[in-house]
């Protein structure tokens, strides 16, 4: 039954079941929510079914985390590497059977890197098949609200094989899933911020984000792109400003500059109309790396979009270890002249 309603609103929408491009200028569907309240500030086609390609990564890092929470996995815990992650294609870290990672060195790669390896390695090693973690991906979304429409096939997001189903998501089922995940996990934004890190020395494995929001969007601290030929390019991209968060999701734009000027504009217009939180969380932490060399260019239709030289930036400096000594010299200062100014005044009286 629930296979029929799900080929049903497919079928409504003009949606292929298998195969076929889906992606429209600017977009297929988009939708900007209040990250507090799940307000919605903007939507146009926010019901239209499209593929989330990478995106969907959020979805494995919503289970590692619960987990983790749960305590059942640490971040700690070596992952084990089969042939089977060692086979997957597109983005990677090319994992090797002989190598062993963290889950928190996976869960960077993910983010990142947007590896499908690190996604099947963690598959994996939380619920020990391909098949059971994609169940837990569909309760996930049973959990959360999503409609029936959501359906997750793959851990990864590669364009479906032969006789294979793609995964399916709408803009605002999306949408909730990332301002659920948020607010289950703000660690998360820890993973999704990052836009470089070294992932392996030997040899030298360096990852840059596929997230061009970071680093230019003020607030800007994740979430994730995607990005394969039939599905065209996709965002979730969220922001935050005074007590103000906002969710964005674009899905399916013909171009990627688009899709990026798009959820830049959903941002920015969201921010101003967003409720304040009562206290405002602190601002996450974006690292922006020191000049590194460019990442080798992959094929665009290996599965995800081509990461960009991040441009390099002088560090911040940070505040002196002697502020606090250079704030008591002048409260004390402070202290005598206003003595010295009250003897003044005080002899002046006196003399008249």
């Amino acid at each position: 039954m629930k296979n029929f309603w799900v080929i049903l609103l497919v079928a409504a929408f003009g949606i292929p079941a298998a195969r076929g491009a889906i992606s429209r200028d600017p977009y297929l569907g988009a939708i900007a929510i209040d990250a507090n309240t799940g307000d919605v500030l903007f939507e146009d086609g926010a019901d239209r079914p499209g593929y989330p390609a990478s995106m969907l990564k959020l979805m494995d890092l919503f289970l590692v985390l619960d987990r983790v929470s749960q305590g059942s996995v640490r971040l700690e815990d070596p992952v084990l590497i089969t042939k089977e992650v060692a086979a997957i294609g597109g983005s990677q870290v090319y994992l090797d059977p002989r190598e062993s990672f963290t889950v928190d060195e996976l869960l960077y790669a993910l983010m990142v890197q947007s590896a499908n390896d690190a996604a099947m390695a963690l598959a994996l090693h939380v619920a020990g098949t391909r098949e059971g973690f994609v169940r837990m991906m569909n309760d996930k979304a049973k959990e959360l609200g999503l409609s029936p429409v959501t359906q997750f096939q793959s851990p990864h997001g590669l364009p479906p094989g032969a006789g294979q189903r793609p995964d399916i998501t709408t803009p605002r089922d999306f949408a909730k899933l990332c301002r659920a995940l948020i607010r289950a996990h703000p660690e998360a934004l820890k993973y999704t911020s990052t836009t470089f890190k070294v992932f392996r020395q030997d040899p030298l494995f360096e990852m840059r984000t596929h997230n061009h929001l970071l680093g230019v969007v003020p607030g800007c601290d994740g979430l994730k792109t995607g990005y394969f030929r039939d599905a065209g390019y996709s965002i979730a991209a969220t922001a935050q400003r005074d007590g103000a968060r906002v969710v964005a999701v674009v899905m399916g734009s013909v171009d990627r500059k688009v899709r990026d000027a798009k959820a830049t504009e959903l941002l920015a217009r969201g921010l101003l109309d967003a409720s304040r939180a009562s206290v405002p969380p602190p601002p996450a932490v974006v690292p922006v790396p020191a000049a590194a060399p460019a990442a080798a260019i992959d094929d665009e239709a290996q599965g995800e979009d081509l990461p960009e030289a991040v441009a390099a930036a002088e560090p911040e400096t940070g505040k002196s270890g002697f502020g606090w000594l250079k704030s008591v010299g002048l409260v004390v200062l402070g202290a005598f002249l206003a003595v010295v100014v009250g003897l003044a005044v005080q002899r002046r009286l006196l003399l008249r």
